[in-house]
């Protein structure tokens, strides 16, 4: 039977127990607690995720009874002998009197799907789980642990902001977490801030957005100011799902966003992939059966046409079917999530690794809103945000291209394009861990160029890289489109000129017909050959990559040494 909703707010205020029954704060039901309870306090009616605090966290994603609490010596409990219309110390005790805390914040050790991790978890319910010195030298103390033991740290925020009644000692403790988070991203330690409701101010601009994977809470506000402050000071009208979770992931700013439910799992297999040495057991070897195609002579306009079939297996399919294990991340921090370039972290033969990959889809509503597989800048950003998160963690990375070129548009223009292309190409030009690259179907110009730039660079049989598509090669140089399959030839484009070349350092065969005739064996076949090649560049030392990698792009078109040569006579 479904239950009335509750119509008068007085009657039953929201939260409020009335002999086992809650209301919803957000649809006003009246739901009676065990069943709550049962539900992680999410509402079943409206699906609104009821506040937790941080006790019931830690029970939610600790494995039960692994919890170490870690103790605090008090410090000074009233930097500025504050009053307003109470003293600051009366409002303190009556905090830890609602909350059961003795200050905002829980630090301690937990197992997380067995992994150790030092854990620190905000409580709302202590004056709002405002940041002040307090707060600042428990979190501070958390990413302390971390280092000092080499683990990692998972933190959930919920905050409104700094806390008023300590005023410029509250302020700084933005800029002492926030060395210390930095601290934890030298040493290479994975961190993980989950973003719940409500995280605002101070904190939501210090360590609730600095760690190396951020998730949002399913319907979470986070931001800056809070809307009431943003709405008084520029009177602007703000869309309906402001500073939400979700409009978070839009813009680019979290990875990912998750119902509560799912919040542990997903922690149990970042911390598995993040795990010591990134090696999940013995990489598997190359199947004695697989033969890598000699350079043959395909007709280029056929491997344009092949590489560009509707049906053809996009990166999400490798990702799925080549690959062990895949969580994607999102955004680029700054503007936008670019649904044209897909990246995360993934396992593979045992392997960890950072996956980046350009994405078609298939259907035409999956392209148009994939853009057809052309980013971008902020997909470009993205894929930089990984190469970084990659050298961070010491994780090799893996490319996947496929795409008609970059998006030309004028957004894109004013966006930097051009900047975007280049500063990737730099960034993983130097990147100081292996990177192996394959282009999948189409390589459209520095578009691709982006993805390409690698220490192994494989090319499926009937996939290609070109300077410009061969339309519009055509168009220029024989002034019609129709000339697009003389212009593929004339390009020499495919598989066969890019080995030949050495720009290509192997090919890896598909299925008789192609990809698209059977991608669970182009699957098997890609997944052998990525085996492979990182089991092998994963072997070099930083120096020796580096110096391997640059030797390689130079030798590209001629050896640049060449050219330092002094000219006699």
């Amino acid at each position: 039977m479904t239950r009335s909703p509750v119509t008068t707010a007085a009657a039953v205020p929201a939260g409020t127990d009335q002999a086992g029954w809650v209301c919803c704060p957000d649809c006003g039901w009246l739901l009676y607690r065990k069943r709550l309870d049962r539900n992680l306090h999410v509402c079943p009616e409206c699906d609104h995720h009821l506040r937790l605090g941080a006790r019931a966290r830690i029970d939610l994603l600790a494995d039960p009874g692994s919890f170490s609490e870690v103790a605090f010596q008090p410090g000074a409990p009233d930097p500025l002998t504050f009053t307003d219309l109470r003293e600051y110390p009366e409002r303190l005790a009556e905090a830890e009197r609602r909350s059961g805390e003795t200050e905002a914040v829980v630090v301690g050790i937990a197992r997380i799907g067995g992994a150790e991790t030092v854990v620190a978890v905000m409580d709302f319910a202590f004056l709002g789980g405002s940041m002040g010195v307090e707060v600042g030298r428990r979190i501070t103390g958390a990413a302390e642990l971390a280092l000092e033991r080499g683990l990692p740290l998972v933190t959930v925020c919920a905050s409104g902001g700094a806390r008023m009644q300590e005023g410029v000692f509250s302020l700084f403790q933005m800029a002492r977490v926030s060395q210390a988070f930095g601290r934890l991203h030298e040493a290479g330690l994975l961190s993980v801030c989950v973003l719940t409701d409500p995280t605002y101010g101070g904190v939501s601009a210090s360590f609730a957005t600095l760690a190396s994977v951020l998730v949002g809470e399913r319907g979470a506000h986070v931001g800056f100011a809070g809307p009431r402050v943003v709405q008084e000071t520029i009177r602007a009208e703000l869309p309906a799902d402001f500073q939400t979770a979700e409009f978070l992931l839009a813009h680019g700013l979290v990875d990912r966003v998750e119902t509560r439910a799912d919040l542990r799992p997903l922690l149990v297999r970042l911390l598995a992939l993040h795990g010591a040495g990134a090696i999940l057991e013995a990489p598997a070897r190359r199947d004695a059966g697989d033969t890598v195609p000699e350079a043959g002579d395909a007709d280029p306009w056929d491997v344009v046409q092949k590489a560009r079939d509707v049906d053809r297996p996009t990166t999400l399919d490798y990702l799925h079917t080549a690959f062990d294990d895949f969580v994607e991340l999102h955004g680029d921090r700054a503007f936008a999530d670019d649904a044209a370039v897909v990246g995360g972290i993934a396992s593979i033969g045992g392997r960890t690794v950072v996956v980046i990959g350009q994405e078609k889809g298939h259907t035409v509503r999956e392209r148009v809103a994939r853009n057809f597989g052309m980013p971008h800048p902020e997909g470009y950003r993205k894929a930089m945000r990984l190469l970084d998160h990659a050298e961070t963690f010491g994780l090799p990375v893996v490319t996947l291209v496929d795409t008609p070129g970059a998006h030309p548009g004028p957004e894109a223009e004013q966006r930097g394009q051009s900047h975007a292309i280049a500063e990737t190409i730099m960034r993983s030009s130097r990147l100081r861990v292996p990177v192996v690259a394959v282009v999948t179907g189409e390589g459209g110009s520095g578009g691709a160029l982006a993805l390409c730039t690698s220490d192994r660079l494989l090319v499926l049989e009937n996939a290609y890289l070109s300077v410009i598509s061969p339309e519009g090669c055509a168009a220029i140089l024989w002034r019609t489109a129709v000339a697009a399959p003389t212009a593929a030839r004339a390009m020499q484009l495919g598989a066969a000129h890019l080995r030949e070349s050495g720009i290509a350092t192997s090919v890896v065969p598909e299925p008789p017909g192609g990809a698209h005739t059977d991608p669970a064996e182009a699957a098997r076949l890609l997944r052998t050959a990525l085996i492979r090649e990182l089991e092998d560049v994963c072997r070099l030392d930083v120096a020796t990559l580096l110096d391997t990698r640059a030797r390689r792009l130079d030798r590209i078109g001629g050896d640049s040494s060449r050219a330092l040569q002094p000219v006699e006579g």
